[in-house]
């Protein structure tokens, strides 16, 4: 049963391993030439994507604080009172 159990786990842990050990395309290298299939495909692909796109209304700026934000413009800030300014000039 060990044995098993043992086979399994190496079994698990050598997917990991192999898929690692496999060819990735870096920066710089040069890409395999497409198959005539395959242009047409992306170009299928473009046609039908470009078609979706116009399937989507057109929808005006969105504004998530619309509800909270009043429609009148800011008032402007409250202006020290004369109290405050002749206390706070009498201090110095």
């Amino acid at each position: 049963m060990r044995v098993f159990l043992a086979a399994g786990i190496v079994a698990l842990l050598a997917g990991p391993a192999y898929a690692q050990s496999q060819p990735v395309p870096r920066y710089g290298d040069a890409a395999k030439p497409k198959s005539p299939q395959e242009i047409a495909t992306e170009k299928d692909a473009e046609r039908a994507y470009q078609r979706s796109l116009g399937n989507i209304p057109n929808q005006g700026p969105a504004d998530p604080w619309g509800n909270v934000r009043g429609d009148s413009p800011p008032k402007p800030a409250a202006k020290a009172s004369s109290a405050k300014a002749s206390k706070a000039a009498g201090t110095n």
